[in-house]
C-alpha cells in the first residue's frame, strides 16, 4: 500500500513525493502491484496526482483503494478512475463501513463498470456473507482479512502497562490469518463463482 500516513487521502506535496519514492522502492523490490488513492479537498478523485502515481508504477498492477469510499460522488469517481489508463481495479466497501452494508452500491458500481474495471468488494467480508456479496455483484475477486488471534508465548505479563489505548493488554494476543476462516471463504467464493483452479 502506498500511503504516507493515516487519516484522510488529501496529500500535500511532501506526502505525494513520499508516495512516488515508495513506488520507486517497490520497483526495486520487484513488487507486482501497488494500491493507492488520492482525493481532492472537495471529495473528488485527484486525477492529476493519481495519473502521476499510475505512470510511476507502470508496469506494476494498480488498485485504487478504499479512498474511493470517501468520495462525494461514487459514480463520477468510478468514471474518473476508469479514465486514468492503467488502473485494474477499485477496492471498495460500497461507501459504507462494510461491503455487506454497501452491497446495493457495489451491485450498481459493478453494473456501471460493465467490465471496464474490476470492482473488488472489501471490508467486513466473512465466511457468512461472502456468498451473498459475490453472487449479488458477480464478483470475480474479493478482499478478505480472515483474521484471528493466537495467544502470546509471554509467560510474564505486566498487569500495569499496556502499549495501546485499550484497557486490556493486546500485547498478549497476536493477530494472524486464520487458515480455517480463509479456507471456508475460498470454498464459499468458489461455490458462488466457479473457480478455475
Amino acid at each position: 500500500m502506498i500511503r504516507p500516513r493515516g487519516g484522510d487521502f488529501c496529500y500535500d506535496d511532501h506526502e505525494f513525493e513520499a508516495m512516488l519514492q515508495d513506488i520507486k522502492l517497490c520497483h526495486s523490490l520487484k513488487v507486482e502491484g501497488v494500491v493507492f488513492g488520492v482525493l481532492l479537498p472537495d471529495g473528488s478523485v485527484d486525477k492529476v496526482r493519481v495519473k502521476g502515481l499510475v505512470e510511476a508504477a507502470k508496469p506494476m498492477l494498480v488498485t485504487f483503494h478504499r479512498a474511493f469510499d470517501m468520495v462525494k460522488d461514487p459514480f463520477q469517481a468510478l468514471e474518473d478512475i476508469i479514465e486514468i489508463d492503467g488502473i485494474q481495479r477499485i477496492l471498495t466497501s460500497g461507501c459504507e463501513r462494510s461491503a455487506y452494508e454497501g452491497l446495493d452500491m457495489l451491485v450498481e458500481l459493478s453494473k456501471r463498470a460493465n467490465g471496464r474495471i474490476i470492482i473488488m468488494p472489501g471490508a467486513g467480508i466473512t465466511d457468512r456473507n461472502v456468498n451473498k456479496i459475490v453472487s449479488a455483484m458477480n464478483a470475480t475477486e474479493v478482499h478478505v482479512g480472515a483474521g484471528g488471534t493466537t495467544e502470546s508465548k509471554m509467560e510474564f505479563r505486566n498487569p500495569y502497562c499496556s502499549m495501546g489505548y485499550a484497557i486490556s493488554a493486546p500485547e498478549y494476543s497476536v493477530r494472524v490469518t486464520s487458515g480455517g476462516k480463509l479456507g471456508t471463504m475460498i470454498q464459499n467464493f468458489c461455490n458462488s463463482n466457479p473457480c478455475t483452479s
